[in-house]
């Protein structure tokens, strides 16, 4: 009876290290995959504050947390098992796919350089997140479904990632790691975001605080820090975002060349990171990344810079939306919303 308890016990205690051992296994994946996706985690904190802006303050902690429950339902409930559906019945679709979402992040950042080199209204940009809002119910369920949109794009190329950068396993660890990828990323980007949009607050009630001596100086001084500081992160986090999509972009486009045996462009880039990492032996690491990050980078600019016109031709067509000449519709009515100019008093 004994002998039975303890063989009982030994196979209780080997499901556990077994079970143990694949959460480990599931956390060091998702860890890995993560971290590939660094470059899109980063924009997506950068973009998303910009939605709550001009909103009364009570306001802006709701709003994010909608995006965030938005964001969620993207990533567990469509990208999450259309990755998985790629993965089983589909799996030469996911490099095209990763391309794909490569090429729209090398065009983001890009568009986002080149605006900020030759100013310009984005196409789609009609109604600036930033415009005051005060408190609007319409306009902020309109900038919520917007700012969903927008996540579902970068959701997508998250989780095309993280599944691209998952080792052949069963379709349970994959699905495990999608899942931990999907809400610690979402977790911590609106968290931060949700830090960032009230950091004013905070640093407004410091700035007005009435403490005495001795900490009254100091901590009057921390809120002004942080009421001065934020606009200087955002901006920051903007351009960091921006380097991010076009460095996370190209790198995902010459390992997709490589796949399908055009390797020049990324050995060239290997060999150079090789050779300029080999002159400083104490920081070879550090240079090789860099200078790999720095060609994919440029080759995100090059070929973001040429989708440019592209997409600004797609654009002018869907906007125009089959519209004749005269600006009316093909069954000869003016666009909805809009009224014949008055010729006359």
């Amino acid at each position: 009876m004994s002998v039975g308890l303890l063989a009982l016990l030994d196979d209780v205690a080997f499901m556990v290290r077994s079970a143990a051992a694949s959460l480990d296994d599931v956390a060091a994946q998702a860890a890995r995959a993560g971290t590939k996706a660094a470059g899109v985690v980063i924009d997506d904190a950068a973009v998303t504050p910009r939605y709550v802006v001009g909103f009364a303050a009570e306001r802006e902690l709701p709003i994010v947390g909608k995006i965030a429950l938005g964001s969620l339902r993207n990533k567990l409930l469509f990208l999450l098992p259309g990755a998985l559906a790629l993965s089983a019945f589909a799996p030469w679709a996911i490099t095209p796919l990763l391309m794909l979402g490569g090429a729209y992040l090398c065009y983001e950042g890009a568009e986002k350089v080149y605006e900020a080199v030759f100013p310009h209204r984005r196409h789609g940009d009609e109604e600036e997140p930033g415009a005051g809002a005060g408190h609007d119910p319409a306009l902020e369920e309109r900038r919520v479904a917007g700012a969903i949109k927008t996540d579902f794009i970068l959701s997508a190329e998250i989780m095309a990632i993280t599944l691209a950068a998952l080792p052949e396993g069963s379709v349970w660890t994959k699905a495990a790691v999608l899942a931990v990828v999907g809400i610690s990323i979402t977790v911590a980007v609106y968290g931060a975001v949700a830090v960032i949009v009230k950091a004013d607050d905070a640093g407004m009630a410091l700035a007005g605080s009435r403490a005495g001596p001795p900490f009254g100086h100091l901590v009057r001084g921390i809120g002004r820090f942080v009421v001065k500081g934020m606009p200087v992160l955002l901006k920051l986090l903007s351009i960091v975002g921006t380097a991010a999509m076009v460095w996370v972009g190209g790198g995902i486009l010459l390992h997709g060349l490589e796949e399908y045996g055009l390797s020049g462009p990324a050995h060239a880039a290997h060999a150079a990171a090789a050779s300029l990492g080999a002159l400083v032996p104490s920081i070879r690491g550090v240079v090789e990344w860099l200078v790999t990050a720095v060609a994919s980078g440029l080759v995100g600019l090059l070929v973001g810079g040429a989708l440019i016109p592209a997409a600004n031709v797609v654009s002018g067509l869907l906007r125009r939306g089959g519209k004749s000449p005269s600006g009316k519709s093909p069954s000869g009515k003016s666009p909805a919303g809009e009224r014949p100019a008055r010729t006359g008093a």
